[in-house]
């Protein structure tokens, strides 16, 4: 029995001898190794992934980020004293009996609920995703698969064929998906068993998802109050022209509400970009200590969270600042499409297919930033450099690996993803639901339906998406270190180490960075 069990232990090790040669030295993971393994260990961060000169990179982008909330503060005070003062015309806070022609009382309550909704499936499919985490890869597919079919029929059996249709064609390719992925489920399996291992591990990280739960909903709150408080200011249409033309402080356009509505679409996605990109790169740091110190003589530092945390709003604050503002730009451009499309354009059937196109190759290029950001974020939480080094880093890491292998073989990305769409579809139907049972004034003629049922969708999915931030995070930041440095993780966990490598023998090609 003892040399069957010595054979089946040193037959990986054959396998792995046949394509690279691993250091022997069982303390390899404290020696510095360019931008792979740290240089050293200590009780810190910063001790443990010393910056080149510690200095605040891309600080002009921290002073844009201050200006843009800024901005987002004053424009919230303008358009929520106005409702202030003029509330008595757009309803006391009743669900029912309103007579404004525009968006009310009634159209917060509504996004309220949707926010209460979120937070609730984003916190049931966490605890699906710690307990069984083959069972939450599978679930956040099928379940969206199914959800969405039933949604897309039910819109389409009350004739609305617009929601119908994108409903379908969201489904339509979440099968795809599904049926060519379905033969990695194993393996992304494996590594979200190892990302939720690091959580139980170090249970801060749960706190710092509750916390950000808590931060991005009062935001989103606070977002949906001021969109709805611009409707009411701006907004001509209706009886809520009388109101707002009769006000001290201007008369009323589609141009002045589609201007300002820009201008808190751009501030509300940059500002909770940030936010969603602070707590990356904090537990990103996370779990690069856990990689490399955990089984290290010297122990992982003490308070790594905090630590990182601290790193996070300081030295890498700008970077975070400029890769976020690449994203909120594309999010303002598709918002902007989709509130042209259903005001200036709603009756030009040919102008909305154009834009419905145009939003489609935005859509495509924002996922595509958001994913190399991922990425990028992660090299900047461990390695400490500014953006556009990180983004080189990132660039070569996709070159040497394959792009096709990091999407194609981390199933737990498109699980969280389908996960968070679910979410959005159930508060987006809620909000539809809501529309048509409550019957308010200002929706008569069903004009604000779709505005409502995407503000509702776009803010539930950023809600789930912060608090899936931690599960995400760890998984990039696994990745990078073990694309930098494999062998550490085989001398810290050889048994999963072999797993990984029957099902990701490319595992064992280790990064250089010769050319960066």
């Amino acid at each position: 029995m003892n040399q069957e069990g010595e054979k089946q232990q040193q037959q990986p090790n054959n396998n792995y001898d046949q394509d690279y040669q691993f250091r022997q030295d069982p303390q390899y993971n404290l020696k510095d190794e360019g931008d792979g393994a740290p240089i050293n260990g200590g009780n810190t961060i910063d001790e443990l992934f010393p910056q080149e000169k510690p200095h605040w990179n891309d600080w002009p982008f921290i002073i844009l980020f201050l200006i843009t909330v800024a901005g987002f503060i004053a424009i919230s005070g303008v358009v929520l004293n106005y409702w202030n003062t003029n509330s008595s015309n757009y309803g006391s806070g009743s669900i029912y009996g309103n007579t404004s022609s525009t968006l009310n009382s009634n159209s917060v309550v509504g996004l309220v609920f949707s926010v209460v909704i979120a937070v609730v499936l984003t916190a049931i499919g966490f605890f699906i995703c710690k307990t069984h985490p083959k069972t939450f890869i599978i679930c956040g597919i099928v379940l969206n698969i199914v959800c969405g079919l039933g949604t897309a029929i039910m819109y389409l059996s009350l004739r609305y064929w617009s929601a119908g249709i994108v409903f379908l064609a969201f489904t339509l390719f979440s099968a795809w998906c599904y049926w060519g992925m379905r033969s990695r489920i194993p393996l992304s399996a494996e590594i979200l068993t190892i990302v939720m291992d690091v959580i139980k591990w170090y249970p801060m990280i749960l706190i710092v998802a509750s916390l950000g739960a808590c931060v991005a909903a009062g935001f989103s709150f606070w977002f949906s109050l001021v969109i709805t408080a611009t409707y009411m200011r701006f907004d001509p249409k209706g009886n809520n022209s009388e109101v707002c033309d009769s006000s001290s402080t201007g008369s009323c356009s589609y141009s002045k509400l589609i201007g300002v509505l820009v201008c808190v679409f751009f501030c509300g996605f940059y500002i909770t970009e940030v936010i969603k990109n602070v707590i990356h790169v904090s537990v990103s740091g996370v779990y690069g200590c856990w990689y490399y110190m955990a089984k290290s003589d010297q122990g992982p530092p003490k308070k790594p969270i905090w630590s990182s945390f601290k790193r996070a709003i300081t030295y890498c604050f700008g970077s975070i600042c400029f890769g976020s503002l690449i994203v909120a730009l594309l999010d303002t451009i598709k918002a902007l499409l989709n509130l042209v499309k259903n005001t200036v354009l709603q009756n030009n059937k040919w102008g909305q297919i154009g834009i419905i196109i145009v939003n489609f190759v935005f859509s495509f290029i924002d996922w595509l930033a958001r994913y190399f950001n991922h990425y990028a974020y992660s090299f900047i939480a461990i390695y400490g450099k500014p953006y556009l080094r990180s983004a080189k880093e990132t660039y070569y890491m996709f070159r040497e690996k394959g792009i096709d292998a990091l999407i194609n073989d981390n199933l737990i990305n498109v699980a969280i993803g389908f996960y968070a769409t679910f979410t959005a579809y159930i508060s987006t139907l809620f909000m539809f639901l809501y529309l048509r049972f409550t019957k308010p004034d200002y929706n008569d003629s069903g004009d604000y339906t779709a505005p409502l049922m995407a503000f509702s969708f776009l803010i539930s999915l950023q809600i789930v998406n912060v608090v899936n931030e931690t599960i995400r995070s760890g998984t990039a930041t696994f990745f990078i270190c073990l694309s930098n440095d494999p062998e550490v993780y085989m001398h810290s966990y050889r048994d999963r180490f072999d797993r990984i490598f029957n099902a990701y023998p490319d595992v064992l090609h280790k990064l250089t960075h010769q050319n960066v």
